[in-house]
Formats: structure tokens, C-alpha cells, sequence
């Protein structure tokens, strides 16, 4: 029988009933209960008698501010967009190192870059498939699962876990078998006024919850504000977007390439003439049989079913869409279904089109899902990590729902040979975590009719230094070589799928930036891995950043900034771009490159509310008269 307390009677009851050493599991990412987190964290702090291991991942914490000009920037924009969300206390001790002795954080998956230089964070990071993390939390000594819930007047003995059915799902089997076994377990819930009731397999009976905290959580959900789609992002996702084919199966991630690939797939849809006519100024002919084989360029008639572990703003874009609508059924469909090829709607109600472990996205992702039918909100599954990452339990049923599969996911580096790096820097230290990509590359490979799609940026940026993404080796790699298949640059399209080294080496080169070619085939050719004659197909000797930005230019439609809306104002928008470009141009903290960034400043007359945003209208000291001028530079070398 549930127990309803206040947050100060749960840490109570808990520090009551358990042991001396509290192991304590959360939810990847927005389903984390805070308040109750926070309250937990600093008892146990002032009692060092007991411990505390929390495991968990992705934990969320607003932008770091910085400094100068990227803190007047952002300072605002966090105000208004993440509000009274409550901060992790023990975040802020893991980024400053100063953890307590006896409480540790083991986190699976970090929220990107933003632990790179926590020495106890790196330390206690634990490189674990998200679909091994309920097996390994469950045999690291689990004895508390705390988690935000939603509510919903017309279910009253029910609750949903919303956001993140992703491990507790896999977890709820375990703990019953152990408590069977006479171990105390306790499971705290608090319910959140914003977060979306999500049926189906994410509602639970309310006495799954041995404590539920009596006052609902009305803080701000944290958010992912829609960042800018860049040119290259662009050209990515219309790529990408050829090589989905009509009737299949689609898992995207988070970020602004996703958000490109969404772009596009939406302008095939609704604008196909445009989007042919960009496609053919981009000219495809090297990879016309293999866009023909394994995708399409027409408009989906019979529409995509999603399966993503995170149910991203982008599958939601899409189902409004009507491009995301082919669904799925929760049993094998008997003989006589099976040989009339499909499944009776009206006889199977319980029709899915998109099943995810869990999301996150930007307010108008919560915004759009809270106000959506029940009837609608059925098609949309929220279930276990274990359904969705893995084809093992239920394979027959999920090979048949799974046909024509595109597993689409980011990588930051690929080496020649074919290694996909996302996860982790080459001295050691992690950016993020595996996750579920090597799920999904793997499934790319096991399912028939399946392919695994990396996608990438072939060359990058930063303080006036341009560098490529495609390199001959590296420190680490997140998925191996042997499992290479498709990767896709800005540049086009490389099937490495059953190729020879020599083979995959020239398709990666053929999407590689022109800048870099000559150097990477040296490499190769150096080991012997390229013939001494090798030479460079001519239709990709042109791979440069000006070709692509005189073809966006043509299309201007089919290269929008902000494809899925934007928590920016337009002023806001000027700025990012203005910041973003400082930051790759120059480095900004050298003094030589501060004076070269000021010397082209425009009249500050030129955008004064630019500067009011920035409180810059009336610099006071050298200080912020550089920033001024800065900005300005910025600004002028922008602006559309």
C-alpha cells in the first residue's frame, strides 16, 4: 500500500528502513524526482556514517554561463527558458570536485561535455550499453528507485512514468524477485503537474510506489531548446534523407543534425519539387543506384513507423506530419493476417507508430504531447529500454514490426578504416557515453533489409583552426570497424558495408573535405593501405564549403535555421549566430585575436538592440568596449 509523505518524511522513512549504504537508482535524464534528490543528497552528506551511491545518467543542468561575452548572452536566455528548475546539488559538487566522501555518483551516459574535467565524474563513469543498465544497477546492490511521475484526474489509481519507462520497466521484475527473496527495496514517486501522462505501457499501478511524495512538483521542466541548423547539418540530413525508404522503420537522435534530417524528410513530403531540385543541383548520380536499392526520394504513401530509445521532438514533427504512421502490433500476426499481407485496423485498435524509452526535447515537445488526444497519445508506446535497443525476447515479433530499418546516429570522428567515435576523447577522458548506438548499429547488421547510418560533419572549426572530422586513426572508438555499413558527410553518401579496406578508404575520401584529401591518402598510402598510383575520383575534388553554400543559396526554402521552431528571439537569434562565429574564427582568449576580431567593428548605431541586449549600448572601460567591438565584428559578418 502506497505511503503519501512530504519529501523530509521520505529521506526519513528511508534512512529508517534501509542500510548503511543507500544504493539509489534514477531515471536517465528529465524523470529524475530533484527536490527529493537534493534533500536525500545533503542529509547523507551530514552523516558520515551512511553512504550513498546514486546511479543513473544524463543528468541535467542548465548551460554554463562562462564568461564575457558568452555569459551576457546566456544569463537571460537561461532565466527565461529554465526558470526555478532545481539544480542537482550533487552536480555542482561533482563539477567543482568536491563530492563527499562517502556519497559517489556512477553515471552511464553524462550529459555531453559537461564533465570532461570532474575528476571524480570520469572516474566513476561507467561504459555500459543502455540496455545492460537495469542488469548491472539491479546487481550493483539497488535498494532505492526514486522517479517523476505524472498524474491524470481520469485514472486516480494510476500513475504514468511518463518521461522515462525506459529502465524502471526493466527494473520493476527484478526488484519483485528479490524482494520475494526477503530484501527491502523502496520505491519513491513524486508527481510532476507539467509532465505529459503518457498510457499505455508506461502506467503503473499507484502501489508500485512504496512512498509518493504528497505535493506535486510544479517547478520548470528542464528543456533542450532547438540549437541552429547549419549548412552542413543541412546538407547531412538531405542525404540521409535519401536512403529512408517508404514503409520503414526510422531511429533518429537528439541535435541539430537530426533536427536536418527531419528538414528534409518533411520537405520530400510536402514539397518534393524543391526537394528534387535540390537534390539534382547537388547531383547524386555517383550514389543513384544505391539511393534506388536501399531508399527513395518520393513521398512516403505508406509512411515510417519509429522505434528510438528517445522519443525525440523530431518523430513527433514527423507523425504530425503524416509521415511518421505506419503501425505496429503488439502480437504475431496468425497465418491468415500474414498472407493477406497486412493487419485489420478496426480488429487490432491498439495500433502503435512510435515506441521510445524516453524523452526530452524543448518546451513546445512537452507543450504539443500534453495536449494531444488520448486516442492519439495511444499510438505513441513509452516502454522498456529492453523492447526498443534489443532484438533478443519477442525477436519474431519485432523483426516483422522492425522491416526496412533506418538507424540513423551521430558520431563526432570516423577513421578511414571505418571506426566511429562518439562517445569518448582519445586520451580517455568521456564526452557523453555509448548509450544505445551500438545497439541500434548493431540491429543495423542482424535485421534483414536493415542499414546503420553514421552521420558526421567532415570538417569543424574553432578559434581560426579547421581540422577534419574524417581522420586516418584515433585513441578510441565507440563502434568498430567490423561494423561499419553507411556514413554520411555534408559531401554525400559512403557504403561500407562487406568492402574491402582499399574500398572503404576511397568511399570515406570521396565524402571527405577537399582541404584534407591529399593528407588522409598520404596516410593510407604510407601503410599500404592505398596503391601508389591510387588517384582521386574528380567529381570529388570539389568538396568545399563554397560549393555547398552557392547551392543552399539557390534553395533557400529547403535550408531553414531553425526547422523545428526556436526558443531564441529573432535579436537572440543575430546573436547566437554572431557568437558562434567569433568562437570559430578567433580565439578569443589570446590577446592577438581579440585585436584582429575588433579591427572590422561597424558604428554601433548599426545594431543598437543588439547591444541593449548585451548591455553594451554604453560601455564602461577598455573591457566592455572590446566586447562592444567584438560583438559589432560579429554581428557585420553575419547578418543575413
Amino acid at each position: 500500500m502506497v505511503q503519501l509523505c512530504s519529501i523530509e518524511q521520505a529521506v526519513d522513512d528511508v534512512l529508517a528502513r534501509l542500510p548503511a549504504h543507500i544504493h539509489m537508482g534514477l531515471p536517465l535524464g528529465l524523470g529524475k524526482p530533484n527536490h527529493f534528490v537534493n534533500a536525500l543528497y545533503r542529509r547523507i552528506k551530514e552523516l558520515p556514517e551512511r553512504q550513498l551511491t546514486i546511479y543513473t545518467a544524463l543528468c541535467l543542468g542548465r548551460p554554463n554561463l562562462g564568461d564575457g561575452l558568452q555569459k551576457r548572452f546566456i544569463e537571460p536566455f537561461v532565466e527565461r527558458v529554465f526558470g526555478d528548475y532545481p539544480e542537482f546539488d550533487f552536480l555542482a559538487d561533482l563539477q567543482r570536485d568536491s563530492l563527499p566522501a562517502n556519497i559517489r555518483i556512477q553515471q552511464f551516459f553524462m550529459q555531453p561535455g559537461s564533465l570532461l574535467n570532474s575528476a571524480p565524474a570520469q572516474q566513476d563513469y561507467v561504459s555500459s550499453n543502455y540496455s545492460h543498465a537495469a542488469r548491472d544497477i539491479n546487481a550493483a546492490g539497488l535498494n532505492l528507485v526514486a522517479q517523476l511521475l505524472a498524474s491524470s484526474s481520469e485514472h486516480p489509481d494510476r500513475l504514468s512514468l511518463s518521461c522515462n519507462p525506459d529502465i524502471t520497466l526493466d527494473l520493476l521484475p527484478m526488484i519483485a524477485k528479490r524482494r520475494e527473496a526477503g530484501e527491502t527495496i523502496v520505491v519513491v514517486g513524486q508527481v510532476h503537474t507539467d509532465l505529459p501522462y503518457m498510457p499505455g505501457d508506461a502506467e503503473v499501478d499507484i502501489d508500485t510506489f512504496d512512498l509518493l511524495i504528497d505535493e506535486k512538483d510544479s517547478s520548470t521542466l528542464f528543456s533542450t531548446p532547438n540549437m541552429p541548423v547549419g549548412f552542413q547539418d543541412h546538407f547531412i540530413g538531405l542525404h540521409a534523407s535519401t536512403l529512408v525508404r517508404d514503409g520503414g522503420t526510422l531511429q533518429i537522435g537528439i541535435g541539430s543534425m537530426g533536427d536536418a534530417l527531419t528538414a528534409a524528410l518533411l520537405a520530400r513530403q510536402a514539397d518534393n519539387a524543391g526537394y528534387q531540385a535540390v537534390l539534382d543541383d547537388i547531383n547524386l548520380s555517383q550514389w543513384a543506384q544505391l539511393i534506388q536499392r536501399e531508399g527513395g526520394t518520393a513521398p512516403f504513401a505508406k509512411g515510417l513507423y519509429g522505434c528510438s530509445e528517445m522519443f525525440v521532438n523530431g518523430l513527433l514533427v514527423l507523425a504530425d506530419a503524416g509521415i511518421i504512421r505506419r503501425k505496429v502490433y503488439p502480437d504475431v500476426p496468425t497465418q491468415e493476417q500474414a498472407n493477406a499481407g497486412t493487419l485489420d485496423e478496426a480488429a487490432q485498435p491498439d495500433g502503435i507508430s512510435v515506441h521510445g524509452g524516453f524523452f526530452l526535447g524543448p518546451r513546445s515537445f512537452y507543450e504539443r504531447l500534453r495536449e494531444l488526444p488520448q486516442s492519439k497519445l495511444l499510438e505513441f508506446s513509452m516502454t522498456r529500454i529492453s523492447y526498443i535497443n534489443e532484438l533478443y525476447g519477442q525477436e519474431e515479433l519485432k523483426r516483422l514490426q522492425r522491416i526496412d530499418a533506418r538507424f540513423i546516429n551521430t558520431v563526432f570522428t570516423m577513421t578511414l578504416l571505418g571506426a566511429g567515435v562518439a562517445d569518448q576523447l582519445a586520451d580517455g577522458r568521456v564526452l557523453s557515453g555509448v548509450g544505445g548506438q551500438y545497439n541500434f548499429v548493431a540491429q543495423g547488421h542482424a535485421l534483414e533489409g536493415a542499414r546503420s547510418m553514421l552521420i558526421l560533419r567532415s570538417w569543424r572549426e574553432s578559434g581560426g583552426e579547421v581540422s577534419s572530422n574524417i581522420v586516418w586513426d584515433y585513441g578510441h572508438c565507440t563502434i568498430p570497424r567490423h561494423l561499419r555499413d553507411i556514413v554520411v558527410t555534408e559531401y554525400g553518401i559512403a557504403d561500407l558495408r562487406g568492402k574491402s579496406d582499399a574500398a572503404v578508404i576511397e568511399a570515406l575520401l570521396n565524402i571527405s573535405d577537399s582541404r584534407f584529401q591529399p593528407g588522409l591518402i598520404e596516410q593510407a598510402q604510407k601503410v599500404g593501405k592505398l596503391p601508389k598510383d591510387f588517384r582521386l575520383d574528380p567529381r570529388f575534388a570539389d568538396n568545399t564549403p563554397q560549393r555547398l553554400q552557392a547551392i543552399a543559396a539557390r534553395h533557400p526554402n529547403l535550408f531553414p535555421e531553425y526547422p523545428l521552431g526556436c526558443d531564441f528571439t529573432a535579436i537572440e537569434r543575430d546573436l547566437l549566430r554572431a557568437l558562434n562565429w567569433l568562437k570559430s574564427k578567433f580565439k578569443l582568449t589570446e590577446i592577438l585575436d581579440l585585436g584582429k576580431a575588433a579591427l572590422d567593428a561597424p558604428e554601433a548605431s548599426a545594431f543598437p538592440e543588439h547591444l541593449e541586449r548585451m548591455q553594451l549600448t554604453n560601455p564602461e572601460g577598455l573591457k566592455e568596449d572590446l566586447f562592444q567591438r567584438l560583438l559589432l565584428t560579429g554581428l557585420k559578418a553575419t547578418a543575413q
